[in-house]
């Protein structure tokens, strides 16, 4: 459990990542002219309207337990969370999820429409690769890679088509954390990745460490996910809660039940924080954060 200190040292740093990278995010807007007003508008909703930004801080966080500049940190910050944005919208589509609200807002086929939807998506996820290519990285190779990797057919995108195959089905818990691991661990993963390599060689010991932990919390992140889902309530949450059983989807409640949900989470996240020993007291805020994940009330 953070406490209370901790709690606060980790809500000073996110307070700084989030202006860090939300002002990298809007300068994308601020300082192009806008080719076609309208999708640069959907993207802008999609994008800056919210969010808790957890997967920039991941990157910040790691970067920093391993040295990195602040300010090199910025483009795969920026980078993680433009994926994550245009799979939202691309989730929340009548094809996919059909959801109507997102972080408290209509989702950007509900405000605009289900075309320019698609276009942001699209859109964005174009840009995430711009911005992270458009930066003089030593190990730019890889940092593009890891970023394609988790969101793409081997990834995020492949979580997403499990996930729509296991809608009315019965899979186990094995395959449940199996779809899980990519259709959210993959990117959380690389979000800890990109900022480890920002810093280290891709065979520095502490980089596999914070892969383990990133494992760890991708999975606790979507098992407490599927708790609040349960627990929740509308206005909290910022979407419709009870969805996931509305859909008939498979989840962690109602394959262990809440309290035995609740207990796997838990164990991941002390798998989580043993993972970070290699990297000493730098690790502390990552161990915050790893508490927080299974804390949150949206």
């Amino acid at each position: 459990m953070v406490t209370t200190a901790n709690a606060s040292q980790l809500a000073a740093l996110r307070h700084t990542s989030n202006a860090r990278v939300d002002a990298t995010l809007s300068a994308l807007f601020d300082t192009h002219p806008a080719v076609a007003p309208r999708l640069e508008a959907a993207m802008r909703h999609g994008l800056l309207v919210g969010g808790k930004r957890l997967r920039p801080l991941l990157v910040y966080l790691a970067g920093n337990a391993l040295g990195a500049r602040e300010d090199a940190l910025d483009a795969p910050a920026a980078a993680i969370e433009l994926i994550h944005a245009y799979s939202l919208i691309h989730d929340d589509l009548p094809a996919m999820d059909d959801d109507d609200l997102r972080r408290g807002q209509p989702t950007v086929h509900k405000a605009f429409d289900e075309a320019t939807a698609i276009l942001a998506g699209d859109a964005l996820q174009a840009l995430a690769f711009e911005v992270l290519a458009s930066q003089p990285y030593p190990r730019l190779g890889s940092m593009v890679t890891t970023l394609a990797v988790a969101s793409g057919r081997a990834g995020m995108v492949a979580g997403q088509a499990l996930d729509l195959a296991a809608v009315g089905g019965h899979p186990d818990v094995d395959a449940l954390a199996h779809m899980h691991a990519h259709k959210t661990g993959a990117l959380i993963v690389a979000a800890v990745r990109l900022g480890g390599l920002v810093a280290v060689d891709e065979n520095d010991p502490r980089l596999a460490a914070l892969i383990r932990y990133g494992r760890a919390i991708g999975l606790a992140f979507q098992i407490h996910d599927d708790v609040l889902d349960v627990t929740g309530d509308t206005v909290t949450l910022g979407k419709i809660s009870g969805a996931d059983a509305a859909r008939a989807k498979p989840t962690y409640p109602s394959l262990l039940g809440l309290a035995g949900a609740q207990h796997k989470a838990t164990t991941l996240i002390e798998e989580a924080i043993a993972a970070l020993a290699p990297l000493g007291e730098q690790a502390a805020p990552l161990a915050d954060l790893a508490h927080y994940m299974i804390e949150r009330d949206h």
